[in-house]
């Protein structure tokens, strides 16, 4: 399987290029891209997007559909971000519907905490079967 994996910023990325080689299993694959902020789901979940400024959930309706017209092999998507202020039920089902709104849907996990690496390592797991 392959993981892509989005985050919101390089502090995450550098925890994430240590750890998700010694989660995933040896034939299993990822990317880890990095984003300078998580920023916010856009209105209408289409918005006017500068991609040049590559801020995570601003992007998130246009990279799921992507993915979930590019991955024709087995891959999943795992957004890893903070849960900062937000409410998580509130959140989650902003993210759930972002999701909902892809045709076809990219298998995808999302992951909120207080820090990446509390709600990263289980979803992981949960994809690849360990």
């Amino acid at each position: 399987m392959h993981f892509e994996i989005l985050v919101e910023d390089q502090s995450g990325k550098r925890m994430l290029d240590f750890l998700v080689p010694r989660i995933i299993a040896t034939a299993d694959s990822f990317t880890i891209r990095a984003y300078k902020g998580v920023g916010r789901i856009p209105p209408g979940l289409r918005g006017q997007i500068d991609a040049s400024k590559r801020i995570l959930l601003d992007r998130l309706p246009a990279l799921l559909r992507g993915y979930g017209k590019a991955f024709n092999f087995p891959a999943a998507v795992i957004v890893v971000c903070d849960l900062d202020s937000r409410c998580l039920k509130r959140f989650r089902q902003e993210l759930l519907a972002v999701l909902d709104a892809c045709d076809p849907r990219p298998e995808t996990r999302f992951c909120s905490a207080v820090e990446e690496g509390e709600a990263f390592r289980g979803k992981l797991r949960e994809l690849s079967g360990g």
